[in-house]
Parts: C-alpha cells; sequence; structure tokens
C-alpha cells in the first residue's frame, strides 16, 4: 500500500518553475502563499529532490575516510515517531545534511546502493534515516510501498523540483496534482516547466479531472486536479 501522493507546484502562466529573476517581492509573496496551501493538504511526510534539499540543508560537504568497515545496504530507520518526515530523493548520496531535521521534519534520505559508505556513517552520526530504493535507480513505487509499511507515511506531498516531479508522475504515483499559478509571464524558454520528464521513460499524457480552481488575495490562482 503507498500514501496518497500530491504534487505541489508553482509556476508562472507560462508553466516554468524556477523563481529565481523573478522580483524579490513577487518571490516573497508566492513562497508565503504556496506555503499556507501546502499546510491545508494535512500531510505527513513531504518530499524533495536533491537540488532543493542542498539548499535547504546548507550543508557544506560531509567528514570522508571515517567508514570503519562496509556497511550492509540496509534500511536505517533513526526514528519512527516524527510527526512530519522529509523525504530527500537523493540516489547518489550528494546532500551534505547537517542535523537530522529540514523544516522541523525528520530527514529520510532515498539512495540507490552505490552510494558511499562514508555517506552513510555520516547520516548514522547525525541521526539521520535513510532507505534504499534500488542497486543503480530508484523504484519510487517500492520505496511508497516502503515509507507506508515502515513509518505510517499516508499522505505524501512531492514538492519538486521540476524532475522529481515527473518522476513521480512517470511511475504513475500520483493521485493529485496541485498548482499555484503566479501572475506573471517568465518567457524564458530553456528553463524547465513544473513537470519535466525524460524522454525515455515518458509513455502518454497524463489526463486530470479539476476538482478545485480558487483565486488567491495576492493575484495569483490555485488549481487542484485529480486524475482523470
Amino acid at each position: 500500500m503507498k500514501p496518497y501522493v500530491i504534487c505541489h507546484m508553482m509556476s508562472s502562466v507560462d508553466g516554468h518553475a524556477l523563481t529565481d529573476g523573478w522580483d524579490r517581492a513577487v518571490k516573497k509573496q508566492a513562497d508565503a502563499t504556496y506555503e499556507r496551501l501546502a499546510e491545508r493538504f494535512e500531510f505527513d511526510a513531504w518530499a524533495c529532490g536533491r537540488v532543493t534539499m542542498e539548499e535547504i540543508a546548507h550543508g557544506e560537504g560531509y567528514p570522508t575516510g571515517v567508514a570503519q568497515a562496509p556497511i550492509p545496504r540496509t534500511h536505517h530507520f533513526a526514528k519512527r515517531d516524527a510527526s512530519k518526515y522529509a523525504i530527500a530523493i537523493d540516489p547518489q548520496g550528494k546532500v551534505a545534511w547537517k542535523k537530522n531535521e529540514a523544516l522541523d521534519s525528520h530527514v529520510v534520505a532515498v539512495l540507490t546502493e552505490g552510494v558511499s559508505d562514508d555517506y552513510l556513517t555520516h547520516l548514522q552520526n547525525i541521526g539521520a534515516s535513510y532507505v534504499f530504493g534500488g542497486k543503480d535507480e530508484l523504484d519510487l513505487a517500492a520505496v511508497l510501498e516502503l515509507l507506508n509499511a515502515e513509518l505510517g507515511i499516508e499522505r505524501l506531498v512531492v514538492e519538486g523540483g521540476p524532475h522529481v516531479s515527473g518522476s513521480f508522475v512517470a511511475a504513475g504515483l500520483v493521485d493529485e496534482i496541485s498548482v499555484l499559478i503566479i501572475p506573471l509571464v517568465d518567457g524564458r524558454g530553456a528553463h524547465p516547466a513544473s513537470f519535466e520528464i525524460a524522454e525515455r521513460v515518458w509513455q502518454q499524457p497524463l489526463y486530470l479531472k479539476l476538482d478545485a480552481a480558487e483565486a488567491q488575495n495576492d493575484g495569483s490562482v490555485w488549481l487542484r486536479y485529480r486524475r482523470g
């Protein structure tokens, strides 16, 4: 059994998801609205990819040469009773966590078996949890079932970036899509869309049914869709 999965995104009117280059005041207001709306999902875990988690972690590397012996590639749960979990989609083990919490949520790193023993030692030393999602590539469906079975996670909000959200969509794991449309046109065609799906895994469009549309006081519009 997997958790109920909600992709919660924010984009410009023309569908671009990266906010760098936006006016600071606009970005600050958009971020505040986005976070306020996310809380309405009453989730018990949220997930982001490596790039976003690195921004949250503010790390500067982790100790190397500290592993005393090879570490078995078995799941490690340092905490099973957290009020919320931060699920870090980090296949290569690159996020340099300083502590075992991110935004008041217990860190659970989702890794492949190719990560270094030093990285696993570091996660154990700071009291973070980690799970393995595959030998070389992540099986997100298996990861979700594991998180539900081991940690009781029932509602997961995927907050990006675009490639992580696209991966969940491509795997057929998304139950609901939430998009906050910010009243601006980005115009940078090279910037990623809200959902980026690798061509090798793309199969067909995900058809949706509009569930709700709410105008916000700042001029943005919150759209919620369920699988069609």
